[in-house]
C-alpha cells in the first residue's frame, strides 16, 4: 500500500519506573524512537512489558520518569497519534468483522482504508458480515490487526502482534509493518519472537 509520509517525529521515554500492586515492576527505563524505526520490546513473561505500553499510550500512569514527544503534528499528544493492538483482541464479538472496524474508524478518526478494504488486505474479506464471536482465533488477531489501516496513525503500539496467526499471516504483518515504517511510521512491539523486521533493535526489560 502506497501511503503520504508523516510528518518526522520523536518519541522520548525518560528513566520510567512501573509499580503494580505496590510492587516494583522496571525501573530507570529510557529509550526513544522516531519515524522509521521499530522496536522488538522483549523480557520474560511479568516483566513489565504491557505494562510499558500502557504506559506510552496513557493507559497507565508511570510511578517514575517522563514520557514527550516532539515533532509531528503540533501539540499533538501521543495517544492522539499512536495506535494500540493489545495482547487481547478487544473487539465487540456480536458485532460482525466490518461493524467492529466501522467502530475503530469512528472512533480514531482520519480515515484511511474503508473497513472493506482493510479485511481485503488481511485476508478476511469473505468473512466481513460474520460476527467475531464466530472467527477462529487467528481471524479475530486479523480483524484486531485491521483496524491498524482504518485509521492513519504514525505510532504503531503492538502487544504480541503474531499471536495466533499462522506463518501466511505473520508474514502479512511483517509486510504491513515494512510499508508503516516507510511511511514514516514507527513501531514498538512487545514479542517473545522475531518481527520479521530487519534493523528492528531490542529494548529488553529485565535480565
Amino acid at each position: 500500500m502506497t501511503q503520504a509520509p508523516f510528518p518526522p517525529s520523536r518519541l522520548f521515554a525518560e528513566n520510567l519506573a512501573c509499580r503494580r500492586g505496590g510492587r516494583l515492576i522496571f525501573e530507570g527505563l529510557s529509550f526513544d524512537l522516531g519515524s522509521g524505526e521499530a522496536i522488538a520490546l522483549t523480557g520474560r513473561n511479568g516483566a513489565g512489558k504491557s505494562s510499558l505500553i500502557a504506559m506510552l499510550c496513557g493507559r497507565l500512569q508511570p510511578d517514575g520518569g517522563l514520557i514527550r514527544l516532539e515533532g509531528g503534528e503540533e501539540e499533538a499528544h501521543l495517544a492522539e497519534v499512536s495506535h494500540l493492538v493489545g495482547h487481547r483482541d478487544g473487539l465487540k464479538t456480536a458485532l460482525t468483522a466490518r461493524e467492529n472496524l466501522i467502530f475503530a474508524q469512528s472512533v480514531l478518526g482520519d480515515a484511511a482504508l474503508t473497513p472493506e478494504g482493510a479485511l481485503g488486505v488481511v485476508g478476511l474479506a469473505h468473512a466481513a458480515e460474520l460476527p467475531v464471536g464466530y472467527l477462529s482465533a487467528g481471524q479475530r488477531r486479523r480483524v484486531a490487526l485491521a483496524r491498524l489501516l482504518v485509521s492513519r496513525r504514525p505510532y504503531w503500539l503492538l502487544d504480541e502482534p503474531m499471536s495466533a496467526l499462522d506463518t501466511a499471516s505473520q508474514a502479512m504483518l511483517a509486510g504491513l509493518m515494512r510499508d508503516h515504517l516507510t511511511a514514516g511510521g514507527a513501531i514498538l512491539a512487545a514479542t517473545h519472537g522475531p518481527l520479521g523486521l530487519d534493523g528492528a533493535r531490542e529494548l529488553r526489560i529485565g535480565p
